[in-house]
Protein backbone atom coordinates (compact mmCIF):
# COMPACT_ATOMS: atom_id res chain seq x y z
CA UNK A 1 0.00 0.00 0.00
CA UNK A 2 0.92 3.85 -0.28
CA UNK A 3 -0.36 6.00 1.32
CA UNK A 4 -0.63 9.78 0.16
CA UNK A 5 -0.86 11.87 3.42
CA UNK A 6 -1.43 15.32 2.50
CA UNK A 7 -2.83 18.68 4.52
CA UNK A 8 -5.60 20.55 4.11
CA UNK A 9 -5.54 24.56 4.88
CA UNK A 10 -9.70 25.24 5.68
CA UNK A 11 -11.03 28.16 3.84
CA UNK A 12 -14.23 29.67 5.23
CA UNK A 13 -16.96 29.67 2.79
CA UNK A 14 -20.37 30.85 3.01
CA UNK A 15 -21.99 27.89 1.72
CA UNK A 16 -22.93 24.73 3.35
CA UNK A 17 -20.82 22.53 1.08
CA UNK A 18 -18.72 22.52 -1.85
CA UNK A 19 -16.73 20.10 -4.42
CA UNK A 20 -13.72 19.88 -6.24
CA UNK A 21 -14.22 16.27 -9.07
CA UNK A 22 -14.00 16.01 -12.30
CA UNK A 23 -16.65 15.41 -15.07
CA UNK A 24 -18.11 12.69 -16.56
CA UNK A 25 -16.96 12.50 -20.10
CA UNK A 26 -16.61 10.46 -23.14
CA UNK A 27 -13.47 7.86 -22.21
CA UNK A 28 -13.97 4.65 -25.71
CA UNK A 29 -15.89 4.31 -28.21
CA UNK A 30 -16.79 0.88 -29.36
CA UNK A 31 -18.48 0.00 -32.89
CA UNK A 32 -19.50 -3.36 -33.31
CA UNK A 33 -20.71 -6.54 -32.17
CA UNK A 34 -20.35 -5.66 -28.58
CA UNK A 35 -21.69 -5.89 -25.24
CA UNK A 36 -20.82 -4.69 -21.44
CA UNK A 37 -21.24 -5.93 -18.46
CA UNK A 38 -19.96 -4.93 -14.60
CA UNK A 39 -18.31 -6.65 -11.76
CA UNK A 40 -16.98 -5.84 -8.36
CA UNK A 41 -17.81 -5.72 -4.43
CA UNK A 42 -17.36 -3.24 -2.09
CA UNK A 43 -15.10 -3.26 1.17
CA UNK A 44 -17.57 -2.41 3.90
CA UNK A 45 -18.62 -5.11 5.96
CA UNK A 46 -22.50 -3.67 6.53
CA UNK A 47 -24.12 -0.48 5.32
CA UNK A 48 -22.36 2.43 7.33
CA UNK A 49 -25.02 3.93 7.95
CA UNK A 50 -25.68 1.18 10.14
CA UNK A 51 -22.45 0.55 11.63
CA UNK A 52 -21.82 0.83 15.14
CA UNK A 53 -17.89 1.27 15.15
CA UNK A 54 -15.75 2.46 12.01
CA UNK A 55 -14.40 -0.45 9.99
CA UNK A 56 -13.58 -1.94 6.69
CA UNK A 57 -12.29 -4.56 4.76
CA UNK A 58 -8.90 -4.90 2.95
CA UNK A 59 -10.04 -7.12 -0.28
CA UNK A 60 -13.29 -9.00 -1.43
CA UNK A 61 -14.34 -10.86 -4.15
CA UNK A 62 -16.61 -11.09 -7.37
CA UNK A 63 -16.84 -13.72 -10.51
CA UNK A 64 -17.45 -13.36 -13.83
CA UNK A 65 -19.57 -15.31 -15.54
CA UNK A 66 -19.73 -14.49 -19.71
CA UNK A 67 -21.80 -16.71 -21.89
CA UNK A 68 -20.19 -19.00 -24.81
CA UNK A 69 -18.76 -16.96 -27.74
CA UNK A 70 -18.32 -13.90 -25.50
CA UNK A 71 -14.71 -12.65 -26.10
CA UNK A 72 -13.59 -10.34 -24.09
CA UNK A 73 -12.42 -6.58 -25.54
CA UNK A 74 -10.94 -4.68 -22.86
CA UNK A 75 -11.30 -5.05 -19.03
CA UNK A 76 -11.26 -1.91 -17.04
CA UNK A 77 -10.81 -1.85 -13.37
CA UNK A 78 -12.09 0.92 -11.43
CA UNK A 79 -11.37 1.05 -7.70
CA UNK A 80 -12.47 3.86 -4.90
CA UNK A 81 -12.73 5.01 -1.17
CA UNK A 82 -13.16 8.11 1.73
CA UNK A 83 -9.47 9.45 1.88
CA UNK A 84 -6.50 10.87 -0.10
CA UNK A 85 -5.90 7.27 -1.75
CA UNK A 86 -4.38 3.51 -2.03
CA UNK A 87 -2.50 3.53 -5.14
CA UNK A 88 -0.73 -0.03 -4.77
CA UNK A 89 -3.72 -2.72 -5.03
CA UNK A 90 -3.72 -6.35 -6.14
CA UNK A 91 -5.59 -7.95 -8.92
CA UNK A 92 -6.00 -11.89 -8.40
CA UNK A 93 -2.22 -11.48 -6.37
CA UNK A 94 -0.58 -8.83 -9.72
CA UNK A 95 0.11 -5.55 -8.29
CA UNK A 96 -1.50 -3.07 -10.26
CA UNK A 97 -0.62 0.17 -11.16
CA UNK A 98 -3.15 3.12 -11.87
CA UNK A 99 -3.09 4.98 -14.94
CA UNK A 100 -5.50 7.48 -14.32
CA UNK A 101 -7.41 9.04 -10.87
CA UNK A 102 -10.02 11.24 -10.02
CA UNK A 103 -10.81 13.14 -6.87
CA UNK A 104 -13.98 14.32 -4.58
CA UNK A 105 -13.59 17.01 -2.45
CA UNK A 106 -16.68 18.16 -0.05
CA UNK A 107 -15.70 21.00 2.06
CA UNK A 108 -18.79 20.88 5.09
CA UNK A 109 -19.06 23.02 7.39
CA UNK A 110 -15.24 23.24 9.44
CA UNK A 111 -14.52 19.73 7.87
CA UNK A 112 -13.02 18.64 4.23
CA UNK A 113 -13.50 15.14 3.30
CA UNK A 114 -12.02 13.71 0.06
CA UNK A 115 -12.52 11.03 -2.09
CA UNK A 116 -10.70 9.31 -5.04
CA UNK A 117 -10.95 6.69 -7.75
CA UNK A 118 -8.49 4.68 -9.49
CA UNK A 119 -8.57 3.29 -13.13
CA UNK A 120 -6.56 0.74 -14.50
CA UNK A 121 -6.64 -0.95 -17.39
CA UNK A 122 -6.85 -4.88 -16.72
CA UNK A 123 -7.76 -5.90 -19.99
CA UNK A 124 -4.19 -8.82 -19.86
CA UNK A 125 -5.27 -10.39 -16.67
CA UNK A 126 -8.95 -10.53 -17.51
CA UNK A 127 -8.20 -11.93 -20.80
CA UNK A 128 -5.59 -14.36 -19.00
CA UNK A 129 -8.46 -16.16 -16.62
CA UNK A 130 -11.29 -15.21 -18.63
CA UNK A 131 -14.69 -16.29 -16.27
CA UNK A 132 -14.01 -17.09 -12.86
CA UNK A 133 -13.12 -15.78 -9.15
CA UNK A 134 -11.69 -12.05 -8.89
CA UNK A 135 -9.86 -11.29 -5.79
CA UNK A 136 -9.43 -7.15 -5.26
CA UNK A 137 -7.09 -7.63 -2.13
CA UNK A 138 -4.62 -4.70 -0.23
CA UNK A 139 -7.30 -1.91 -0.54
CA UNK A 140 -6.42 -0.44 2.94
CA UNK A 141 -8.51 2.56 3.76
CA UNK A 142 -8.04 2.12 7.62
CA UNK A 143 -5.55 4.66 8.41
CA UNK A 144 -8.91 7.40 7.28
CA UNK A 145 -12.03 5.00 8.34
CA UNK A 146 -12.25 6.62 11.61
CA UNK A 147 -12.56 10.38 10.08
CA UNK A 148 -15.09 9.64 7.68
CA UNK A 149 -17.22 7.27 9.64
CA UNK A 150 -17.87 10.64 12.13
CA UNK A 151 -20.28 11.61 9.15
CA UNK A 152 -21.32 8.16 7.40
CA UNK A 153 -18.99 8.55 4.33
CA UNK A 154 -16.50 5.35 5.14
CA UNK A 155 -16.81 3.01 2.02
CA UNK A 156 -14.37 1.35 -0.35
CA UNK A 157 -14.70 -0.72 -3.27
CA UNK A 158 -13.89 -1.85 -6.89
CA UNK A 159 -15.21 -2.98 -10.08
CA UNK A 160 -14.17 -4.01 -13.25
CA UNK A 161 -16.33 -2.63 -16.66
CA UNK A 162 -15.85 -5.49 -18.94
CA UNK A 163 -16.47 -4.76 -23.12
CA UNK A 164 -16.60 -8.18 -24.93
CA UNK A 165 -17.48 -9.26 -28.53
CA UNK A 166 -19.79 -12.12 -29.83
CA UNK A 167 -20.73 -12.69 -33.65
CA UNK A 168 -24.24 -13.69 -32.33
CA UNK A 169 -24.88 -9.96 -31.49
CA UNK A 170 -26.27 -7.15 -32.96
CA UNK A 171 -24.43 -4.09 -34.52
CA UNK A 172 -23.70 -1.96 -31.56
CA UNK A 173 -22.27 1.28 -30.37
CA UNK A 174 -20.61 1.38 -26.97
CA UNK A 175 -19.54 4.37 -25.31
CA UNK A 176 -17.33 4.20 -21.84
CA UNK A 177 -17.58 7.48 -20.22
CA UNK A 178 -15.99 8.28 -16.42
CA UNK A 179 -14.95 10.91 -14.09
CA UNK A 180 -15.86 11.61 -10.27
CA UNK A 181 -18.96 13.80 -9.69
CA UNK A 182 -20.95 14.01 -6.80
CA UNK A 183 -24.62 15.03 -4.85
CA UNK A 184 -26.28 16.07 -2.20
CA UNK A 185 -28.26 17.98 -4.01
CA UNK A 186 -28.07 17.91 -7.94
CA UNK A 187 -25.63 16.98 -10.77
CA UNK A 188 -26.29 16.99 -14.62
CA UNK A 189 -24.28 15.35 -17.24
CA UNK A 190 -24.82 15.24 -20.52
CA UNK A 191 -23.80 12.37 -22.26
CA UNK A 192 -21.86 13.39 -25.82
CA UNK A 193 -21.39 11.22 -28.96
CA UNK A 194 -23.99 9.14 -29.15
CA UNK A 195 -25.78 8.30 -32.51
CA UNK A 196 -29.57 6.97 -31.84
CA UNK A 197 -30.39 5.05 -34.95
CA UNK A 198 -32.14 2.39 -33.63
CA UNK A 199 -33.45 2.63 -29.90
CA UNK A 200 -34.23 -0.80 -29.40
CA UNK A 201 -32.34 -3.24 -26.65
CA UNK A 202 -30.44 -0.07 -25.99
CA UNK A 203 -29.49 0.22 -22.19
CA UNK A 204 -27.19 2.12 -19.88
CA UNK A 205 -24.92 1.17 -17.28
CA UNK A 206 -23.80 2.70 -13.68
CA UNK A 207 -20.76 2.87 -11.34
CA UNK A 208 -21.59 4.57 -8.35
CA UNK A 209 -20.50 4.96 -4.88
CA UNK A 210 -21.47 5.61 -0.99
CA UNK A 211 -25.25 5.26 -1.94
CA UNK A 212 -27.54 4.24 1.20
CA UNK A 213 -30.28 1.76 1.10
CA UNK A 214 -32.57 3.55 3.45
CA UNK A 215 -31.55 6.77 2.97
CA UNK A 216 -34.01 8.39 -0.15
CA UNK A 217 -34.60 12.13 0.90
CA UNK A 218 -35.26 13.49 -2.71
CA UNK A 219 -33.43 11.32 -4.52
CA UNK A 220 -34.35 10.69 -7.89
CA UNK A 221 -32.03 9.34 -11.44
CA UNK A 222 -33.48 10.80 -14.54
CA UNK A 223 -32.97 10.74 -18.41
CA UNK A 224 -33.73 12.85 -20.79
CA UNK A 225 -36.36 14.14 -18.10
CA UNK A 226 -37.42 11.02 -17.43
CA UNK A 227 -37.49 9.63 -14.30
CA UNK A 228 -36.00 5.90 -14.53
CA UNK A 229 -35.84 2.47 -12.09
CA UNK A 230 -35.59 -0.61 -12.17
CA UNK A 231 -38.00 -2.25 -10.10
CA UNK A 232 -37.43 -4.00 -7.50
CA UNK A 233 -33.88 -3.59 -6.95
CA UNK A 234 -33.85 -0.15 -7.98
CA UNK A 235 -37.15 1.97 -6.90
CA UNK A 236 -37.42 5.61 -8.76
CA UNK A 237 -36.99 7.08 -5.03
CA UNK A 238 -33.91 5.12 -4.43
CA UNK A 239 -31.93 4.29 -7.46
CA UNK A 240 -28.28 4.52 -5.87
CA UNK A 241 -28.99 1.93 -2.50
CA UNK A 242 -26.26 -0.35 -2.83
CA UNK A 243 -27.59 -2.96 -5.28
CA UNK A 244 -26.19 -4.97 -8.56
CA UNK A 245 -28.51 -4.92 -11.36
CA UNK A 246 -25.98 -8.19 -13.07
CA UNK A 247 -26.53 -9.94 -10.40
CA UNK A 248 -30.23 -9.16 -8.84
CA UNK A 249 -28.00 -8.77 -4.99
CA UNK A 250 -29.09 -6.00 -3.02
CA UNK A 251 -26.07 -5.99 -0.22
CA UNK A 252 -23.55 -4.40 -2.26
CA UNK A 253 -23.05 -2.03 0.53
CA UNK A 254 -22.39 1.36 -0.33
CA UNK A 255 -21.43 0.93 -3.84
CA UNK A 256 -24.72 0.68 -6.80
CA UNK A 257 -23.31 -1.48 -10.33
CA UNK A 258 -26.62 -0.65 -12.04
CA UNK A 259 -28.18 -1.37 -15.19
CA UNK A 260 -31.33 0.38 -17.00
CA UNK A 261 -33.47 0.03 -20.08
CA UNK A 262 -32.58 2.75 -22.35
CA UNK A 263 -35.31 2.06 -24.94
CA UNK A 264 -38.00 4.34 -23.99
CA UNK A 265 -36.18 7.39 -22.80
CA UNK A 266 -33.70 7.88 -26.08
CA UNK A 267 -35.43 8.83 -29.23
CA UNK A 268 -34.20 7.81 -32.94
CA UNK A 269 -31.33 11.05 -34.31
CA UNK A 270 -30.20 11.81 -30.31
CA UNK A 271 -26.46 12.34 -30.32
CA UNK A 272 -26.19 12.85 -26.29
CA UNK A 273 -29.00 12.40 -23.47
CA UNK A 274 -28.96 14.26 -20.51
CA UNK A 275 -28.58 12.38 -16.79
CA UNK A 276 -29.86 14.22 -13.70
CA UNK A 277 -28.95 13.05 -9.88
CA UNK A 278 -31.11 13.95 -7.14
CA UNK A 279 -30.53 13.94 -3.51
CA UNK A 280 -31.71 15.75 -0.66
CA UNK A 281 -29.18 13.33 1.53
CA UNK A 282 -27.59 10.77 0.37
CA UNK A 283 -24.28 11.49 -0.54
CA UNK A 284 -23.61 9.68 -4.37
CA UNK A 285 -20.47 9.91 -6.73
CA UNK A 286 -21.07 9.14 -10.39
CA UNK A 287 -18.24 7.50 -11.71
CA UNK A 288 -18.81 5.49 -14.38
CA UNK A 289 -21.33 5.26 -17.29
CA UNK A 290 -21.73 2.99 -20.13
CA UNK A 291 -24.31 2.55 -23.02
CA UNK A 292 -25.07 0.47 -25.35
CA UNK A 293 -27.11 1.62 -28.70
CA UNK A 294 -27.91 -0.18 -31.41
CA UNK A 295 -25.95 1.24 -34.40
CA UNK A 296 -25.98 -0.44 -37.63
CA UNK A 297 -24.23 2.28 -39.46
CA UNK A 298 -20.78 2.64 -42.05
CA UNK A 299 -18.18 5.05 -40.93
CA UNK A 300 -16.31 6.28 -43.78
CA UNK A 301 -12.60 7.65 -43.43
CA UNK A 302 -10.42 9.08 -45.82
CA UNK A 303 -6.53 9.38 -45.63
CA UNK A 304 -4.01 11.03 -48.33
CA UNK A 305 -1.21 8.06 -48.88
CA UNK A 306 0.51 10.19 -51.58
CA UNK A 307 0.71 13.40 -53.45
CA UNK A 308 2.71 12.94 -56.63
CA UNK A 309 4.11 16.27 -58.09
CA UNK A 310 5.83 15.73 -61.36
CA UNK A 311 8.56 18.61 -62.32
CA UNK A 312 7.64 21.46 -63.17
CA UNK A 313 4.00 20.70 -63.62
CA UNK A 314 1.23 22.04 -62.10
CA UNK A 315 -0.64 18.99 -62.58
CA UNK A 316 -0.59 16.92 -59.22
CA UNK A 317 -1.72 13.12 -58.94
CA UNK A 318 -3.56 12.60 -55.03
CA UNK A 319 -3.40 9.05 -54.11
CA UNK A 320 -5.82 8.08 -50.94
CA UNK A 321 -7.47 5.65 -49.33
CA UNK A 322 -11.02 5.14 -48.05
CA UNK A 323 -11.36 2.55 -44.93
CA UNK A 324 -14.69 1.67 -43.16
CA UNK A 325 -12.71 0.70 -39.90
CA UNK A 326 -14.71 0.29 -36.46
CA UNK A 327 -17.97 0.46 -38.80
CA UNK A 328 -21.29 -1.54 -38.04
CA UNK A 329 -22.52 -1.56 -41.30
CA UNK A 330 -21.05 -1.58 -45.11
CA UNK A 331 -20.90 1.58 -46.57
CA UNK A 332 -22.35 2.04 -49.75
CA UNK A 333 -20.86 2.82 -53.40
CA UNK A 334 -20.28 6.03 -55.32
CA UNK A 335 -19.75 7.89 -52.11
CA UNK A 336 -18.81 11.43 -53.56
CA UNK A 337 -15.19 12.59 -52.81
CA UNK A 338 -14.88 16.69 -51.97
CA UNK A 339 -11.35 17.72 -52.69
CA UNK A 340 -10.34 21.08 -52.02
CA UNK A 341 -6.71 23.26 -52.94
CA UNK A 342 -6.03 26.04 -49.91
CA UNK A 343 -9.55 25.92 -48.82
CA UNK A 344 -11.30 26.13 -52.34
CA UNK A 345 -13.68 23.36 -53.97
CA UNK A 346 -11.27 22.30 -56.78
CA UNK A 347 -12.48 18.84 -57.66
CA UNK A 348 -14.57 16.05 -57.15
CA UNK A 349 -14.79 12.03 -57.60
CA UNK A 350 -16.59 8.72 -56.17
CA UNK A 351 -15.87 5.78 -54.32
CA UNK A 352 -16.39 2.62 -56.38
CA UNK A 353 -17.26 -0.41 -54.56
CA UNK A 354 -19.37 -1.39 -51.43
CA UNK A 355 -16.62 -1.38 -48.86
CA UNK A 356 -17.72 -3.73 -45.96
CA UNK A 357 -16.61 -3.46 -42.92
CA UNK A 358 -13.13 -3.18 -41.49
CA UNK A 359 -12.83 -3.00 -45.44
CA UNK A 360 -10.80 -0.44 -47.47
CA UNK A 361 -10.46 1.24 -51.23
CA UNK A 362 -7.96 2.83 -52.63
CA UNK A 363 -8.13 5.22 -55.26
CA UNK A 364 -6.16 8.70 -57.17
CA UNK A 365 -7.87 12.12 -58.56
CA UNK A 366 -6.04 14.03 -60.83
CA UNK A 367 -5.99 17.61 -59.95
CA UNK A 368 -5.05 20.38 -62.25
CA UNK A 369 -3.62 23.28 -60.58
CA UNK A 370 -3.93 27.36 -61.63
CA UNK A 371 -0.88 28.80 -63.21
CA UNK A 372 -0.66 30.91 -60.11
CA UNK A 373 -0.68 28.96 -57.27
CA UNK A 374 1.99 29.55 -55.01
CA UNK A 375 3.70 26.92 -52.75
CA UNK A 376 3.29 25.30 -50.05
CA UNK A 377 -0.54 25.07 -50.12
CA UNK A 378 -2.91 22.46 -48.62
CA UNK A 379 -4.96 20.14 -50.53
CA UNK A 380 -7.88 18.71 -48.27
CA UNK A 381 -9.91 15.24 -48.83
CA UNK A 382 -13.28 14.92 -47.48
CA UNK A 383 -15.37 11.89 -47.86
CA UNK A 384 -19.09 11.65 -47.97
CA UNK A 385 -19.34 15.38 -49.12
CA UNK A 386 -20.50 16.69 -52.36
CA UNK A 387 -19.93 20.10 -54.20
CA UNK A 388 -22.50 21.93 -52.43
CA UNK A 389 -21.48 20.33 -48.64
CA UNK A 390 -23.94 18.02 -48.53
CA UNK A 391 -23.49 14.44 -46.71
CA UNK A 392 -25.40 11.34 -48.57
CA UNK A 393 -24.48 8.69 -46.19
CA UNK A 394 -25.17 8.43 -42.62
CA UNK A 395 -22.39 7.49 -40.46
CA UNK A 396 -21.73 6.47 -37.03
CA UNK A 397 -19.20 9.80 -36.96
CA UNK A 398 -18.98 12.55 -38.96
CA UNK A 399 -16.40 14.41 -37.91
CA UNK A 400 -13.64 12.58 -39.22
CA UNK A 401 -14.48 12.48 -42.85
CA UNK A 402 -11.33 14.48 -43.54
CA UNK A 403 -7.74 14.42 -44.57
CA UNK A 404 -5.89 16.94 -45.40
CA UNK A 405 -1.93 17.21 -46.44
CA UNK A 406 0.54 20.48 -47.12
CA UNK A 407 2.60 20.23 -50.39
CA UNK A 408 4.71 22.01 -53.29
CA UNK A 409 5.33 22.07 -56.59
CA UNK A 410 8.94 21.45 -57.35
CA UNK A 411 10.44 23.10 -60.99
CA UNK A 412 14.03 23.83 -61.76
CA UNK A 413 15.10 26.61 -63.98
CA UNK A 414 15.46 25.55 -67.85
CA UNK A 415 18.82 24.51 -69.19
CA UNK A 416 21.13 26.14 -71.66
CA UNK A 417 22.19 24.43 -75.06
CA UNK A 418 25.51 21.66 -75.32
CA UNK A 419 27.15 22.41 -78.28
CA UNK A 420 27.15 18.91 -80.08
CA UNK A 421 30.76 17.40 -79.63
CA UNK A 422 32.80 16.34 -82.67
CA UNK A 423 35.38 13.19 -82.84
CA UNK A 424 37.46 11.53 -85.54
CA UNK A 425 35.68 8.38 -87.11
CA UNK A 426 37.89 5.28 -85.72
CA UNK A 427 35.47 3.25 -88.21
CA UNK A 428 32.05 2.42 -89.21
CA UNK A 429 31.61 6.09 -87.10
CA UNK A 430 32.67 4.88 -84.01
CA UNK A 431 34.27 7.75 -81.69
CA UNK A 432 35.68 8.49 -78.13
CA UNK A 433 34.62 11.56 -76.52
CA UNK A 434 35.03 13.72 -73.67
CA UNK A 435 32.45 15.48 -72.04
CA UNK A 436 33.44 16.30 -68.49
CA UNK A 437 33.35 20.08 -68.78
CA UNK A 438 29.74 20.46 -69.67
CA UNK A 439 28.83 19.57 -65.83
CA UNK A 440 29.88 22.71 -64.99
CA UNK A 441 28.98 24.60 -67.67
CA UNK A 442 24.35 22.91 -67.27
CA UNK A 443 24.75 23.48 -63.11
CA UNK A 444 22.10 26.01 -62.16
CA UNK A 445 23.28 25.73 -58.33
CA UNK A 446 26.59 24.34 -57.01
CA UNK A 447 25.24 21.06 -55.55
CA UNK A 448 23.23 20.06 -58.73
CA UNK A 449 23.69 17.07 -59.25
CA UNK A 450 24.09 15.66 -63.35
CA UNK A 451 24.57 12.87 -64.88
CA UNK A 452 24.68 12.06 -68.41
CA UNK A 453 22.18 9.40 -70.74
CA UNK A 454 22.27 7.54 -73.65
CA UNK A 455 18.29 7.43 -73.53
CA UNK A 456 15.36 9.53 -72.18
CA UNK A 457 13.84 6.75 -70.75
CA UNK A 458 16.81 5.56 -68.95
CA UNK A 459 16.80 9.38 -67.49
CA UNK A 460 13.13 9.09 -66.52
CA UNK A 461 13.73 6.33 -64.48
CA UNK A 462 17.40 6.87 -63.48
CA UNK A 463 19.10 3.61 -64.89
CA UNK A 464 22.57 2.82 -66.83
CA UNK A 465 24.02 6.29 -65.73
CA UNK A 466 26.97 7.12 -68.16
CA UNK A 467 29.71 5.73 -66.12
CA UNK A 468 32.98 7.39 -67.75
CA UNK A 469 32.32 11.00 -69.42
CA UNK A 470 35.80 11.85 -70.16
CA UNK A 471 37.13 8.69 -71.99
CA UNK A 472 33.16 7.48 -73.31
CA UNK A 473 33.23 5.25 -76.58
CA UNK A 474 30.09 5.81 -78.83
CA UNK A 475 29.39 2.86 -80.49
CA UNK A 476 27.66 4.80 -83.32
CA UNK A 477 27.47 7.93 -84.76
CA UNK A 478 25.83 10.18 -84.57
CA UNK A 479 24.47 9.44 -80.90
CA UNK A 480 22.31 11.81 -78.88
CA UNK A 481 23.18 12.22 -75.01
CA UNK A 482 20.31 13.28 -72.52
CA UNK A 483 21.16 15.42 -69.40
CA UNK A 484 20.01 15.15 -66.31
CA UNK A 485 20.15 18.46 -63.52
CA UNK A 486 18.46 17.34 -60.60
CA UNK A 487 18.33 19.81 -57.71
CA UNK A 488 17.17 17.51 -55.19
CA UNK A 489 13.19 18.43 -55.50
CA UNK A 490 13.08 18.66 -59.12
CA UNK A 491 15.56 18.12 -62.53
CA UNK A 492 15.62 19.44 -65.77
CA UNK A 493 16.96 17.88 -69.03
CA UNK A 494 18.99 18.95 -72.49
CA UNK A 495 20.66 16.82 -75.21
CA UNK A 496 23.54 16.98 -77.23
CA UNK A 497 24.62 14.91 -79.98
CA UNK A 498 27.89 12.78 -80.53
CA UNK A 499 29.34 13.12 -84.07
CA UNK A 500 32.17 11.74 -85.88
CA UNK A 501 34.22 12.82 -88.86
CA UNK A 502 36.89 11.52 -91.10
CA UNK A 503 40.21 12.84 -89.95
CA UNK A 504 43.62 12.61 -91.66
CA UNK A 505 45.01 9.24 -91.14
CA UNK A 506 48.65 9.37 -89.09
CA UNK A 507 50.81 6.95 -90.57
CA UNK A 508 53.24 4.79 -87.98
CA UNK A 509 56.09 4.90 -90.80
CA UNK A 510 57.85 2.01 -89.04
CA UNK A 511 57.60 -2.26 -89.29
CA UNK A 512 59.66 -4.06 -87.14
CA UNK A 513 59.43 -7.45 -88.97
CA UNK A 514 60.25 -9.96 -85.41
CA UNK A 515 56.83 -10.66 -84.22
CA UNK A 516 57.03 -9.21 -81.40
CA UNK A 517 53.20 -7.96 -81.37
CA UNK A 518 54.78 -4.21 -82.25
CA UNK A 519 54.81 -2.55 -85.32
CA UNK A 520 54.70 -5.77 -86.96
CA UNK A 521 52.64 -4.37 -90.02
CA UNK A 522 52.24 -1.40 -91.61
CA UNK A 523 49.83 0.93 -89.68
CA UNK A 524 48.06 4.05 -90.42
CA UNK A 525 45.34 4.80 -87.89
CA UNK A 526 42.24 6.41 -89.10
CA UNK A 527 42.10 4.75 -92.74
CA UNK A 528 40.33 0.89 -92.38
CA UNK A 529 36.81 1.52 -91.63
CA UNK A 530 36.96 4.91 -92.44
CA UNK A 531 38.02 5.66 -95.62
CA UNK A 532 36.38 2.42 -97.75
CA UNK A 533 37.33 2.69 -100.49
CA UNK A 534 41.30 3.63 -100.21
CA UNK A 535 43.79 2.26 -101.79
CA UNK A 536 47.21 2.23 -100.69
CA UNK A 537 50.65 1.15 -102.93
CA UNK A 538 54.23 -0.03 -101.32
CA UNK A 539 56.79 0.79 -103.87
CA UNK A 540 60.71 -0.17 -103.00
CA UNK A 541 63.50 2.59 -103.24
CA UNK A 542 64.03 1.74 -106.71
CA UNK A 543 60.16 3.21 -107.55
CA UNK A 544 58.82 -0.72 -107.89
CA UNK A 545 55.37 -1.57 -107.05
CA UNK A 546 55.55 -4.65 -104.75
CA UNK A 547 52.30 -4.35 -102.57
CA UNK A 548 49.09 -2.99 -103.43
CA UNK A 549 45.72 -2.81 -100.39
CA UNK A 550 42.33 -1.84 -99.57
CA UNK A 551 39.89 -1.92 -96.67
CA UNK A 552 39.06 -5.38 -97.80
CA UNK A 553 43.12 -6.40 -97.28
CA UNK A 554 45.10 -7.38 -94.36
CA UNK A 555 47.67 -4.23 -93.37
CA UNK A 556 50.92 -5.34 -95.43
CA UNK A 557 53.35 -7.27 -93.31
CA UNK A 558 56.88 -6.12 -95.21
CA UNK A 559 55.86 -9.20 -98.04
CA UNK A 560 56.19 -8.13 -101.71
CA UNK A 561 53.22 -9.54 -103.43
CA UNK A 562 54.13 -7.54 -107.17
CA UNK A 563 57.37 -7.43 -108.89
CA UNK A 564 60.80 -8.71 -108.38
CA UNK A 565 59.96 -11.38 -105.69
CA UNK A 566 62.86 -13.23 -104.10
CA UNK A 567 62.54 -16.53 -101.53
CA UNK A 568 58.97 -16.64 -99.66
CA UNK A 569 58.17 -12.75 -101.10
CA UNK A 570 60.76 -11.96 -98.62
CA UNK A 571 62.29 -8.10 -98.54
CA UNK A 572 65.03 -6.42 -97.53
CA UNK A 573 65.72 -4.03 -94.56
CA UNK A 574 65.52 -0.13 -95.81
CA UNK A 575 63.45 2.45 -97.35
CA UNK A 576 60.48 2.04 -98.72
CA UNK A 577 57.59 4.51 -100.46
CA UNK A 578 53.82 4.81 -99.80
CA UNK A 579 51.02 5.98 -102.03
CA UNK A 580 47.62 6.61 -100.40
CA UNK A 581 44.45 7.59 -102.17
CA UNK A 582 41.34 8.23 -99.93
CA UNK A 583 38.95 8.42 -102.75
CA UNK A 584 37.00 11.07 -100.22
CA UNK A 585 35.68 14.41 -101.51
CA UNK A 586 37.27 15.72 -98.40
CA UNK A 587 40.88 14.36 -99.54
CA UNK A 588 41.08 14.76 -102.93
CA UNK A 589 45.09 14.42 -103.23
CA UNK A 590 46.55 10.85 -103.12
CA UNK A 591 48.94 11.33 -99.62
CA UNK A 592 52.69 10.02 -100.47
CA UNK A 593 55.49 9.30 -97.80
CA UNK A 594 58.09 6.56 -96.78
CA UNK A 595 58.65 3.62 -94.43
CA UNK A 596 61.09 1.86 -92.85
CA UNK A 597 61.42 -2.05 -92.58
CA UNK A 598 63.90 -3.80 -90.55
CA UNK A 599 63.65 -7.34 -89.06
Amino acid sequence: MQYKLRFITFICCWCAWTSLAQDVSLFQQYNGRYDFTFIGNGLNPQENSFMTFAQINTSSNATLNLNSGDVIENAYLYWAGCGPGDSEVKLNGQNITPQRNFTFQRLSGANTYDYFSYFADVTQIVQAQGNGNYTLSELDLNPWIGYYYGNRTNFGGWAIVIIYKNNQLPLNQLNVYDGLQGVPNFISIDLQNLNVIDNRQSKIGFLAWEGDQDIAVGESLTINNNLISNLPLNPPANAFNGTNSFTNSSDLHNMDLDVYDLEPHINIGDTSANIVIRSGQDFVMLNTVVTKLNSQLPDAVIAIDQITTPCNSHSVMVHYTVRNFEATNALQAQVPIAVYVNGVYTAGTFTQNEIPIDGSESGAIALDLPQDIVSPFEIQLVVDQNQNLQSTVVELRENNNTSQQQTSLFTSEPLGTLEDLISCNEGYSVGTFDFSSYENQIKQNPTDQVSYYTSLNDLNIGQNEIADVSNFVAPATPMEIFVKVDNGNCYNTTSFFLRTKKCKPIVYNFISRNSDGVNDVFKIKGLRDVFLNYKLEVYNRWGKLIWTGNNNTAEWDGLAQKGFIVEENQTTDGTYYYSLELNDADYPEPLFGYLYLSE
